[in-house]
């Protein structure tokens, strides 16, 4: 049974994978089974989720034998609500904190909607403010092979 402010498997999920790309040593790839393995992630629906980490440009994919998936953006520089955003879309507690509200016939004379709002505004504060990197699992044991991600070298100009 889904409860009221409860998040979604598909949040859980994408913030568990992104925490275990966090925790790879820089430059290093992994494969999506070994995600899956590690953060107790049925394949499926991780896979799907990494196609839409990917689509938000937050994950980088390379295929082939010697592919696999790493964190496109520095683990600095994403935050939860990045992660959230691009898996679920925008987060909005109640009608009142959507941006266009008008469903609510009450809107004009809400007692309610003034908390709605400060509730939203607090919990969007501590996703933006929490970042990939201090959260990282780096205790993780990588089991499977490792792979270097391949790096161009800067054409001589």
């Amino acid at each position: 049974m889904q409860h009221a402010f409860q998040i979604s498997r598909r949040i859980e999920y994408g913030t568990r994978a992104m925490l275990f790309l966090a925790s790879l040593p820089d430059g290093m790839t992994t494969s999506f089974r070994e995600i899956a393995r590690q953060m107790s992630i049925p394949e499926e629906f991780l896979a799907k989720i990494l196609k839409t980490l990917v689509k938000a440009e937050l994950v980088r994919s390379t295929r082939g034998a010697r592919g696999g998936y790493s964190l496109n953006v520095a683990a600095s520089q994403i935050s939860f609500l990045d992660v959230i955003e691009a898996v679920e879309g925008p987060i909005s507690v109640n009608v009142c904190t959507e941006k266009e509200h008008g469903g609510c016939v009450f809107t004009n004379a809400c007692s309610m909607m003034s908390v709605w709002q400060q509730g939203q505004a607090a919990m969007l504060e501590v996703y933006r403010a929490t970042r990939l990197d201090r959260l990282a699992m780096r205790s993780l044991t990588h089991t499977s092979p490792l792979l270097r991600a391949e790096v161009t070298p800067p054409s001589p100009t």
